[in-house]
């Protein structure tokens, strides 16, 4: 008599319920992590807003936070739809030392907002918005 070798098929239902559980656990943490990735280019998009803010007060050229907007001292432009840079961001402003980042549609169109506070010749930032709820940044 020779042995019969192999699962039953019990056993590889078993195997196949426990895969499918752990795939529908890992699935919405897997799309929260991709989520962050994204969102990460529009934190990255208010980069050159803060730079910029940072070099205009350090060098003295502005003193007040009333005189940081988009546009003076050296600080970009607003970006706007016109003018995209990058996939997720919708636009990036800077109004009385206040930088808004918004991402597009497709990431719900969370805000991400810096807001500066001139301390010893230099800046610090606030991190706030709709972001922080969402768990993006």
């Amino acid at each position: 008599m020779q042995k019969q070798q192999g699962f039953t098929l019990i056993e590889l239902m078993i195997v196949i319920a426990i895969i499918g559980i752990l795939a529908a656990v890992a699935m919405p943490a897997y799309q929260t992590y991709a989520d962050r990735a994204r969102f990460s280019e529009v934190v990255l998009a208010a980069t050159p807003f803060k730079s910029a803010s940072e070099v205009a007060v350090q060098t003295g050229r502005a003193n007040a936070i009333g005189q940081l907007d988009a546009g003076a001292f050296g600080i970009p432009t607003t970006i706007g739809a016109g003018n995209s840079v990058g996939q997720y961001v919708a636009g990036v402003d800077m109004t009385d030392g206040v930088i808004t980042a918004t991402s597009t549609a497709a990431l719900g169109s969370e805000d991400f907002t810096l807001t500066a506070t001139i301390t010893n010749n230099g800046i610090r930032w606030q991190e706030s918005g709709s972001c922080l709820g969402a768990g993006l940044c």
